[in-house]
This record gives C-alpha cells, structure tokens and sequence, in this order.
C-alpha cells in the first residue's frame, strides 16, 4: 500500500496572494481528510505564524517552517520519537540549520558594504513589516518571531543584489529569493525537508510514500523537484518558476482555486 502525503506552499498557492483567503480549497481540503491524506504546510512562515493558521484551516499534522530550516511534528504522528529530533513546545523538533542570530551576526559583518540597500527584517517595526507585506498588526508581530534565517528587502539595483548574493554566499550562507524577500539561512530547503520527512515515514510505517508537492514561487522550487508529483500554481504577480522534471503539472487557475482544481484532478477527490 502507498501512502500519499501533500507538501504546501501557504501564500500564493494554499493561500489567495492578495487576500489569504483558503475558501476555494475546501472542497479538496475536505476530502483530503475524508481519505486521511495529510497536508504537510512548507512555508517560509515561521512557527508562531502557522499556528493560527493550521487551526484556521483545521490541519493538525506536521508542517516545515522557515523555508525548510524546521520541521515540527506533532505528538502521536509517529509512534516512536523521529530520528535527530527534540521536543519544543509540545512537538518533535527536526532543525537542519544554525538559529537566526548566527545570520544576523553574518550580515552585520558586511553590512557597510551595502549601506541603505536593503532592509532587515529584524530590524523593522511592526508597521513597516505590515507595509511590505500587506499583513494585519497581529500576523505581522507574528512573522517577527523568527528562530532560524534573517529575511530581507532588497531595496538596490539588481546588479548590487547579485554582488550582494555572492558575498552572501561567499561567507557560507545560502540565500533564497521568495517572493517579497531574499532569506539569509544556511543549507536547507523545503526539498531536504520533504525528503526527510517521507524518509521518516516510510520508515516508521514501514509503506511506500507518494509525495505531492504544490507551489508557485522560486523558494518553492526545491521542494517541488523533490516531490515525485510537482504541481506549479498559477501565480498572478509571478511567472511559473522553472523546474527541472520531466513531467510537471502547471495549474490553469491562480491561488486556492488552482490548487482545488489540480489536486482533485489528480487525486480524484
């Protein structure tokens, strides 16, 4: 018997990218969970941000934070303790990267070098994260508690981000563009995760593991390489991201209502 298992990208694919909204979803969601198929969140999010909303949605299962750096599951999930896991706040805690302030500390060091270029994250009020990301006060305050990378703003030419890139990189970060900000955080991404966590499965259910995998931003790309179902969302800000697999599903409907359509289809829901 094969288990499938779905990996999501929140906003954009899961989530409508101007509005949040999931309503379009609810049908698949519904019978997702009808056929117990669970909905694994992988999201650039941060924990305390994808705790209202897993309850919003009325998932309960694991979910991967920080564009991979995380992956929390919840007690009862497995029968045994996961491998390389600790327990944080009432889950099982696999982190594959150093903590924020190892990146922070990083950027510090090069930061005369791009003076006024770009803005950190950690270092924006509360209302100037609701600017740039059209987030309400409280999911703002939310997105602030970050554990692992340093998200940024780019505000420079597209030459400087790229000499800015490889500085980055040249100091052993890993940045990843998603579709506001560039993530300063080490060698993980939502792919390492998925594949960790279908390891993990397969292992401790002893099944074969189907992943399916939907996003619609470039952050997403690893994670829909690793999926053995990779499945573009339409995005209506950003082209499709280009990824290197021989057969990819490419939605026809934008958002929640992509995501709908395509896994019904596949599915058969």
């Amino acid at each position: 018997m094969t288990k499938t298992l779905v990996f999501t990208d929140m906003d954009g694919t899961l989530l409508d990218h101007h509005t949040y909204s999931f309503e379009a979803a609810k049908p698949a969601l519904t019978a997702l969970e009808a056929k117990d198929i669970p909905v694994i969140p992988t999201t650039s999010k941060t924990f305390a941000e994808l705790q209202p909303l897993r309850e919003r949605i009325g998932l309960d299962g694991p979910f991967i934070i920080e564009n991979g750096a995380a992956i929390f599951i919840p007690h009862g999930f497995f029968k045994q303790k996961p491998s390389g896991t600790v327990w944080i706040d009432g889950y099982w805690c696999k982190a594959f990267i150093s903590n924020k302030n190892y990146w922070i500390k990083l950027l510090e060091k090069i930061g005369s070098e791009f003076e006024g270029k770009y803005k950190q994250f950690s270092k924006m009020s509360n209302a100037e994260i609701q600017e740039c990301t059209g987030l309400d006060e409280r999911s703002a305050s939310l997105a602030a508690k970050r554990q692992f990378g340093e998200p940024v703003l780019w505000l420079g030419s597209d030459d400087e981000k790229q000499r800015f890139l490889k500085v980055v990189k040249d100091r052993g970060a890993f940045p990843l563009e998603g579709g506001r900000f560039i993530h300063i955080s080490g060698n993980c991404d939502k792919g390492q995760a998925l594949k960790w966590l279908a390891s993990e499965y397969q292992k401790q259910h002893t099944t074969k593991v189907n992943t399916i995998a939907l996003g619609d931003g470039k952050n997403d790309v690893a994670m829909l390489e690793a999926a053995h179902v990779p499945i573009r969302i339409l995005s209506p800000v950003n082209p499709p991201p280009a990824v290197k697999k021989e057969e990819v599903y490419t939605s026809t409907l934008a958002g929640p209502e992509g995501w709908n359509e395509m896994l019904t289809q596949l599915l058969s829901l």
